[in-house]
């Protein structure tokens, strides 16, 4: 019987404000067997896409994308906050629900025709997604799909993410 992952997930009320019910991943981060469930799971529908890499959004999306990496044995892309790579960048702007943010990428992280997945801690709202869809996009990566531990579907994020196949692993409908 699989794990249930989603007992590992820890709801901390009124994080990061008022209203909020911040999905902790640390519990699942702590334990191995839950670690190493979440890996797996995440890495199921590429073990035979032939990828060159998975691209990951900072930071807890680093987690789970460099192990991905090496169950896959790929190459690992970090998408970092702006001024955080030494090297020439291209950037993505997206909107967050206060105002705006961007993500960086090496210009020569991702090669054309790349096969690249993306991995991310949640989905939310789908901006950071999105974004990280445009890097993988504007350096030529052929994507062939968009893996998330966590969906809070209630939020409508994966509607940003166009005709590209989403695999989640939980799922949160706003219960």
């Amino acid at each position: 019987m699989p794990l249930d992952l989603t007992a590992y997930i820890r709801d901390v009320p009124d994080f990061p404000k008022p209203g909020i019910v911040f999905k902790d991943i640390t519990p699942l981060l702590k334990d191995p067997g839950a670690l190493e469930a979440a890996v797996q799971a995440l890495a199921e529908p590429y073990r035979d896409a032939n990828l060159a890499s998975v691209a990951a959004i900072e930071s807890r999306g680093f987690i789970f994308a460099a192990a991905v990496a090496v169950e896959l044995g790929c190459g690992f892309v970090p998408l970092r906050k702006p001024n955080k790579l030494p090297a020439e960048t291209t950037s993505a702007a997206y909107e967050l629900e206060y105002g705006a943010d961007t993500i960086e990428v090496h210009v020569d992280a991702i090669h054309a025709g790349d096969r690249v997945a993306i991995i991310d801690d949640v989905i939310a709202t789908g901006g950071t997604a999105a974004a990280a869809v445009e890097l993988v996009e504007t350096l030529g990566g052929n994507l062939v799909g968009i893996s998330f531990l966590i969906d809070l579907a209630f939020l409508g994020g994966t509607t940003k993410l166009g005709d590209y196949p989403v695999h989640t692993v939980i799922t949160y409908n706003g219960d």
